[in-house]
């Protein structure tokens, strides 16, 4: 992952750091030094903010576990400085699903301010709210504060955000998933619009928060959007069928000459009539600037990679382009490479086909983009 660093690993879960969240961590300590003019003072601000976000890994880690219940892995969890994001292969198949998985998260800040605010009366440090603020005030009680902030700032219905996802949910129960989601989306951007407003006047954090939010929820709408209209639609209608395979054997000098003679920027890698790996652009453009124009393909394909079958729904592969890393998925028929898979040309196939069905049954064609004999 690109400007970010791994800090740890629980559960088969990778842990990263954004580059960004140092500015966050910069600018407390400067403010804090500011304010107190101490070096004491200064580190318990960062420190403060460390276990800020250690609770917001924790909340992370609640949605992240509750999916592998239902059989969904998390590929990581990033810290960035407007919080954490736990990336999930894919989202639950049935709504009572994702409502919990959307409650885990702020269910764990219940948990920690709870056992916080035990520790306080045992300890008997509970220290009176009025003397409490953002950086003054005893560090335990100032965390089981933020905690319950978290949970009630996470809880509202702002799509993509914890609450919005509840929303979702609890709309899907009793609607279409696509309808929900749209209703949901459009709540969310509602809220990005207050955020804003009230920014604009108050706290600036507002406005990158209500940016947030209303990319956040366009984007999932159209996702699902997406999704649905892909429903019912095989492959072999959408897959390209005019591109180029190249061989192990061959050298990054031949895979250049492909690059700049058409648009076509990763490659299938077949020996004989099997697909033994997939070359990207970056992994030229990386091996062309440490080993030169007469390295094999053999020595950097990609050996573990996703396949699409051309008579499986378009759906389903779509939603494998997206789970692995990569950009280009080979399409094969009966063992035999006959196509690729990329976003660029399903995107496109969608365009295409909202403009045919704006134009009526007469505008359809006769045989199906991509069809093959035998089988499509």
């Amino acid at each position: 992952m690109k400007w970010a660093w791994k800090i740890g690993t629980y559960a088969g879960i990778d842990v990263f750091i954004h580059a960004t969240f140092l500015l966050i961590i910069g600018w407390v300590g400067f403010t804090h030094w500011q304010q107190t003019g101490t070096l004491a003072g200064t580190l318990e601000g960062i420190l403060f903010t460390l276990a800020l976000f250690g609770c917001v890994v924790l909340h992370e880690f609640g949605h992240a576990l509750t999916a592998r219940r239902y059989g969904i892995k998390t590929r990581d969890i990033t810290l960035y400085p407007i919080g954490g994001v736990a990336r999930l292969e894919k989202m639950p198949d049935q709504p009572i699903q994702e409502f919990w998985v959307a409650l885990a998260g702020p269910a764990v800040n219940v948990v920690i301010a709870a056992l916080l605010f035990g520790w306080l009366l045992i300890s008997n440090t509970l220290a009176p709210l009025s003397g409490i603020s953002v950086t003054g005030g005893p560090l335990l009680e100032r965390l089981m504060l933020v905690n319950v902030s978290l949970v009630l700032f996470n809880l509202l219905p702002a799509f993509p955000m914890d609450g919005g996802r509840v929303v979702r949910a609890l709309l899907a129960m009793r609607m279409e998933y696509t309808r929900a989601t749209q209703i949901a989306a459009t709540i969310g951007q509602g809220m990005a619009l207050i955020f804003g407003f009230i920014g604009l006047f108050s706290n600036p954090f507002l406005l990158f928060i209500a940016f947030f939010v209303w990319i956040g929820a366009g984007q999932e709408a159209s996702l699902v959007q997406m999704k649905n209209s892909l429903g019912g639609i095989p492959v072999g209608r959408a897959m390209l069928t005019d591109f180029r395979s190249v061989s192990p054997r061959d050298t990054l000098g031949r895979v250049v000459e492909l690059i700049l003679s058409g648009s076509q920027t990763d490659f299938p890698v077949v020996n004989g009539s099997a697909v033994v790996g997939v070359l990207t652009r970056g992994d030229v453009l990386l091996a062309l600037s440490r080993q030169g124009q007469d390295a094999t393909v053999e020595s950097i394909m990609r050996r573990q990679f996703q396949t699409a079958d051309a008579n499986e729904m378009l759906e389903l592969a779509f939603a494998r382009l997206q789970e692995c890393d990569c950009h280009t998925v080979p399409v094969t028929l009966r063992g035999q490479l006959v196509g690729l898979l990329t976003s660029d040309n399903i995107g496109e196939f969608l365009m295409i086909q909202s403009a045919l069905r704006q134009a009526g049954p007469a505008a359809q064609p006769a045989r199906p983009w991509g069809a093959l004999p035998g089988g499509l």
